[in-house]
């Protein structure tokens, strides 16, 4: 009679390779070869978000409950389409999933506001989210941001107007890598503190064509890998761009952004900086003379200003200066002018494709260039009351979309689509962007609405994508 023992070795062997099989059968992270849309740029660029995935409608302007934005991001591989327009006020914050794409430019009227609340992306990746309204208020967390991420990847956020967050109202922090920002209004943090973003403990983050206005200091407090460019930094209070001032090595590519000063701004636009902070800045401009012209000079290292020393330590020296930049992102942004960024932050920052009353007055007082704008009191807990509160977003009617495939019927007749036919949005055209996302695209950029490619043949059946892609 065999001895036994052989087999029960042969067993074990098998039973261990098939426990060890899900460590080397993982799925690899597949990074799309196109960017997430038409102007995606940055180290957050290459995002898919939930192309060809579930479409979900939001129907209600109501907190929780079907058809509501919470119940929305609540799984993994959609893209997210608004039937309504207005101000959905958070009772809590809320926790987006993985494979998103938040398309707030679907929203008719004035399109949406998350009022109250914060809207979380840590621990997750593949997220697009464009044109939002994202406001605390004081009736949210005290500390918490209207936009924040932690141990976040490849996440894009464009076209999003940030505001009133008790704190920062925006961060990126403890291990986010691969996230842009870019086209946003940062403005106007409230009590307790008025800050405009930490991004702290990070990798690969693009800043690009943002507003950063009347947030007393941090626009932002960057701490990490991180590229500044062709931002605008509007009446800041006690300090504009601020470095990491901090023991660890951060590195800071600072490329045609603008500087102005506001009727609540100190001269210090660019302080906090130590000599871990290496800094390479190049075609920035100041305008420090409030005239209402803009015609500042060009920033100089000796510009930057050196952290302030804690009590009975030594004085702090400037960053260290680089000769050229030190990030390359696969798809780089395109880098304008210091005066032309100013236009087109001017014209295109935050949800502008119909702008709302307040973001309509914050462009107005930055458009005055100097003489108008204040930063909300960070000791004062009226908070967002004390400019006028959030007020009404105009609402309005979606065009008909038969089979709710996310695309109205006029587009799908337009494009030789099938009305009764859900699942061709996720077809995969010759573009490598989904049916849906052309129309999404369109939207945002109405010449993309005149012609759209042939199709590649590629059908795609929508399936509810989890984990990270």
């Amino acid at each position: 009679m065999p001895h036994p023992l052989p087999r029960v070795l042969t067993l074990c062997v098998l039973v261990s390779i098939a426990c060890l099989r899900p460590l080397f059968a993982a799925e690899p992270v597949l990074i799309p070869t196109i960017p997430a849309f038409p102007g995606a740029e940055g180290f957050g660029a290459r995002v898919s978000g939930g192309r060809s995935g579930e479409v979900y409608h939001v129907t209600t302007l109501d907190d929780a409950g079907p058809g509501s934005f919470r119940d929305a991001v609540s799984q993994p591989g959609r893209t997210v389409v608004f039937d309504v327009g207005g101000v959905i006020t958070l009772k809590s914050n809320v926790s987006a999933e993985n494979n998103l794409t938040i398309a707030g430019q679907t929203a008719p009227g004035e399109g949406i506001c998350l009022f109250g609340g914060s809207l979380s992306l840590s621990e997750h990746s593949n997220i697009i989210v464009r044109y939002l309204r994202l406001r605390g208020g004081m009736v949210s967390d005290r500390g918490k941001k209207p936009l924040g991420m932690s141990k976040a990847e490849r996440v894009i956020i464009d076209h999003c107007s940030i505001e009133w967050g008790r704190w920062d109202n925006l961060g990126i922090t403890v291990g986010s890598k691969d996230i842009t920002v870019q086209h946003c209004i940062m403005a106007e943090a409230i009590h307790p503190q008025s800050f405009g973003a930490l991004i702290d403990s990070v990798e690969n983050i693009t800043l690009s064509h943002n507003l950063w206005m009347s947030n007393e200091s941090r626009n932002p407090k960057a701490k990490g890998t991180v590229e500044y460019i062709n931002n605008v930094v509007y009446n800041w209070g006690g300090t504009g761009l601020c470095g990491g001032h901090s023991g660890a090595v951060h590195l800071l590519d600072v490329v045609g952004n603008t500087f102005i000063k506001g009727p609540s701004s100190n001269n210090n636009f660019a302080g906090q900086f130590t000599t871990t902070d290496h800094v390479y800045q190049s075609d920035n401009i100041v305008d420090l003379d409030r005239d209402g012209k803009l015609n500042g000079h060009i920033v100089a290292n000796a510009d930057f200003h050196e952290a302030k020393p804690m009590k009975g330590s030594e004085k702090y020296s400037l960053p260290t200066f680089l000769g050229r930049v030190s990030m390359h992102a696969e798809i780089p942004v395109t880098v304008q002018s210091a005066a032309d960024a100013f236009a087109t932050v001017a014209a295109g920052a935050g949800c502008s494709l119909r702008r709302d009353a307040v973001d309509r007055r914050l462009i107005a007082e930055l458009n005055s260039l100097g003489t108008k704008g204040a930063c909300v009191p960070h000791t004062d807990d009226r908070g967002e009351a004390l400019v006028g509160g959030q007020g009404a977003v105009i609402g309005g009617t979606v065009p008909l979309d038969t089979d709710r495939d996310g695309m109205p019927d006029s587009w799908e007749t337009a494009h030789k689509l099938d009305l009764k036919n859900p699942a061709d949005g996720a077809r995969i055209t010759a573009s490598s962007y989904s049916e849906l996302e052309l129309y999404l695209n369109g939207l945002t950029q109405p010449e993309l609405m005149k012609t759209k490619p042939d199709d590649s043949g590629v059908v795609v059946t929508p399936k509810r994508k989890r984990g990270k892609v």
